[in-house]
């Protein structure tokens, strides 16, 4: 083996002024939402470990630093190829790149363009490419796709390479899951911080066989105990008779083999989310504070060294003796495991009486099952199981909605204490009980003003998809309550017949002057919940530029919601108009849409909302 480095890198040093390509035969950019979640919550936390808004920019040079792991380079005569490690430098640029968007309009940025571009000739191109051939004068097929994101424009994924697609989602992802509360005054210590106080280990080799070679020394030489792993030899240990002990090793491995097969975005780590959800979910106490040299805490230790914490805590989970160890294998891991595979199951279709559960999935709610899991005990038949699975997700819809409704963030770290204190609060209660509870913390959320009553709800860049999951809810409630099947997964499904956030308003200020003096004013009406509708991406690509006289003869033939803006849908139509009848809801058609129809429009969806989202409904679920 020839001349290998290894040296620590900040991502500033790692990315500034550098190329890397990828080798086209290498595998595809696969990272998922789960992953992109993983390091936005790892940075994050780390990073409000030691943030205080006193503190002067300064004071970030003295923050902690975190480890990202280590890439493994080819340095060739034709550049700098990454032999691995290109997930995290992919998603790595793409949170620069959100964060160099989030910088453009304020006075007071952080220079970090020249750690995701270069340009040269007034040519730009990125610092991480695909080589396409034997050069690098082939179009790099990430750069169409890099290009639009960097200057917030928009681009169709439909039919690109996979890598293409994800990358377009996992920016998506990025917009979704980012921390609102670290884009404000905190934005630049964030920046500063990740440039900086963020290292990875630079392993460079001078060729392609020594770079793999030790590669695959990394990852193939020998099989390191995972902490699933380290948590059954601790448990079974425990178990003194060998027969019962062999019975619970049997139950564990086929368990554990069943989670991993359940996981359809190749996770590494199924088995172990689905431990570490059932210890948060019955056993964590405390969590650590946000503050300076806070220690970590129950939920903390779950979360990375589950295996340890259980150990450190057999007298709290009550492992004594040997039949303590095999129940809690046999009785506890057994029976929320299942109802784990039962939650991930209708967290990918709808599956009767959870449908909710489909819907905060679709919402990237991540942290869901803790609270799902939270109430139930070993001993509750399957129709009390279901029953409280139902209420939970009900109302992790409704506090979702609300939130979304109010440009309040719903992403990990923002929600991560709240969802703590719940599952604190229903550990465990029966069926009234629980629904009660929630009920009363829906009931606190309404005191603090978080409601439908905000009329400016409209969409910007950073809510696309929470808008879009939102407007499938009202828009398949309006059908399904004028008598049709349920079209939700229609309505929210990728792919070149997937349905798009229409503007009923074109985006052509001349056309409105008559209303608006000012195009910010117009831009802004033109976003509002009340201008917006549900159509296939098709209908969007065809129509989308018209004006609103042309558009509404076509509006008739794709689903209720935007059907009622034309006269034909009051006719002939008793679904329809059985449910208007009963809510009592304002629908009429508009032959025209003005100013006014947008406010009227926005009206009526809140009013929607009021009803789909009516926390109420968790006490009727109990009849309480």
């Amino acid at each position: 083996m020839k001349r290998v480095e290894g040296v620590t890198r900040s991502v500033r040093e790692l990315l500034e002024k550098k190329k890397y390509a990828i080798d086209f035969y290498q595998r595809d950019y696969k990272w998922g939402t789960k992953e992109v979640d993983e390091l936005i919550t790892d940075l994050t936390e780390r990073f409000l470990d030691d943030y205080q808004p006193a503190h002067p920019r300064t004071q970030v040079e003295k923050y902690g630093h975190y480890f990202l792991g280590s890439v493994i380079l080819s340095s060739k005569d034709s550049g700098t190829f990454i032999v691995d490690g290109q997930q995290r430098l992919t998603t790595l640029t793409l949170l620069l790149v959100h964060l160099h968007n989030l910088q453009v309009d304020r006075d007071v940025k952080v220079p970090i363009g020249n750690l995701i571009y270069s340009e040269k000739f007034g040519n730009k191109s990125f610092n991480i490419r695909v080589q396409m051939g034997l050069d690098d004068t082939t179009q790099d097929e990430r750069y169409p796709v890099m290009n639009a994101l960097f200057n917030e424009t928009t681009f169709d994924a439909s039919g690109q390479p996979e890598s293409v697609q994800n990358i377009a989602a996992r920016y998506g992802d990025i917009l979704e899951l980012f921390p609102k509360d670290l884009s404000g005054d905190a934005l630049p210590y964030f920046i500063d911080w990740l440039t900086e106080n963020v290292h990875l280990v630079e392993i460079t080799a001078s060729n392609d066989e020594d770079a793999y070679s030790i590669f695959e020394t990394m990852n193939d030489r020998g099989l390191r105990l995972t902490p699933t792993d380290m948590l059954k030899g601790y448990l079974l240990a425990n178990i003194t008779d060998p027969k019962q002990r062999a019975t619970a090793n049997t139950l564990w491995r086929n368990r554990i083999q069943e989670l991993n097969r359940s996981s359809q975005d190749d996770n590494k780590e199924a088995d172990a989310d689905a431990i570490k959800t059932w210890l948060r979910s019955q056993y964590a106490q405390h969590i650590r504070e946000r503050k300076v040299a806070a220690k970590p805490q129950d939920f903390d230790k779950i979360g990375t060294e589950f295996h340890r914490w259980v150990k450190d805590n057999d007298d709290t989970l009550g492992l004594q003796h040997s039949d303590d160890f095999r129940r809690f294998i046999e009785r506890d891991f057994d029976f929320y495991t299942q109802q784990y595979l039962t939650l991930q199951k209708a967290a990918r279709e709808l599956v009767p009486g959870l449908e909710h559960v489909l819907y905060n999935a679709r919402h990237r709610f991540t942290q869901q099952f803790m609270l799902l899991l939270a109430p139930l005990k070993p001993d509750d038949s399957a129709d009390t199981i279901r029953l409280k699975q139902r209420l939970v997700a009900r109302y992790i819809d409704i506090l979702l909605t609300r939130r979304i409704w109010n440009f309040r963030a719903i992403d990990y770290s923002t929600l991560q204490y709240n969802v703590f204190l719940t599952i604190k609060a229903i550990r465990g209660l029966a069926p009234t009980e629980l629904a009660q509870t929630l009920h009363a913390l829906l009931k606190q959320q309404e005191a603090e003003g978080t409601t439908f009553n905000n009329d400016r709800l409209r969409l910007h860049t950073q809510n696309r998809h929470a808008i879009h999951r939102t407007l499938a809810r009202i828009t398949d409630y309006v059908g399904t309550q004028s008598g049709d099947q349920t079209r939700y997964l229609e309505y929210v499904r990728d792919g070149k017949n997937s349905f798009e956030v229409e503007h009923i308003w074109a985006n052509h200020f001349e056309r409105h002057t008559d209303e608006f003096e000012h195009e910010v004013d117009f831009s802004e009406h033109r976003n509002r919940i009340g201008g917006l509708v549900l159509l296939p991406k098709s209908f969007n690509a065809s129509y989308g530029d018209k004006t609103y006289e042309e558009k509404l003869p076509h509006y008739f033939r794709h689903n209720l919601l935007v059907a009622s803006l034309n006269e034909k849908n009051y006719e002939n139509n008793p679904g329809f108009m059985g449910f208007k009848n009963r809510s009592g809801l304002p629908f009429r058609h508009m032959p025209s849409f003005k100013k006014k129809d947008i406010e009227e429009r926005t009206a009526l969806y809140q009013q929607l909302a009021a009803l789909i989202w009516n926390p109420d409904d968790l006490l009727a679920e109990v009849k309480a």
